[in-house]
């Protein structure tokens, strides 16, 4: 008998245990677009934040508020387009110290030591995130690369 009231009890608790997950309602989403992207009137924001975390869109290296692209080949677009990523990091209340994962898309993968050149200014020994790269086709308004990163948002 004594054996049945355990068995019962221990079912009654388990049944009775309090969910922990969060549902999607419960999950603050911003979406963020800076005043020079809403001017451009494209169809995407520049970052989407879910609770701490920010997912940011692919940066190209064009100039702040224009579709015109830095001068100056590789590297003057790969490092416009991290201060493009900075830039919006910062707006969130992060930075790229906070980057977790950084995806690289390359109109031409041989260029990739070219790239690291400009990367690893900002992306030190001790800040490395995660990240990975691919070749493309092509990317939008002809552009050498283009950057997306996750971070956390906090400075």
């Amino acid at each position: 008998m004594k054996n049945y009231i355990l068995l019962f009890l221990t079912l009654f608790l388990a049944s009775c245990s309090v969910s922990t997950e969060t549902t999607l309602e419960e999950k603050k989403l911003e979406h963020y677009q800076s005043e020079e992207m809403k001017t451009l009137g494209l169809p995407f924001s520049d970052a989407v934040i879910v609770n701490d975390i920010i997912y940011l869109s692919g940066q190209i290296g064009n100039l702040p508020g224009s579709l015109e692209l830095a001068p100056g080949g590789l590297q003057a677009e790969a490092k416009q387009a991290i201060e493009n990523m900075k830039a919006v990091l910062e707006a969130n209340g992060s930075s790229l110290d906070n980057v977790i994962k950084v995806t690289v898309m390359m109109a031409d993968i041989d260029e990739w030591g070219e790239f690291n050149k400009e990367y690893i200014k900002y992306f030190t020994a001790e800040n490395k995130p995660a990240r990975s790269a691919f070749g493309t086709s092509g990317l939008a308004l002809g552009a050498r690369l283009e950057i997306e990163c996750i971070a956390l948002k906090r400075k």
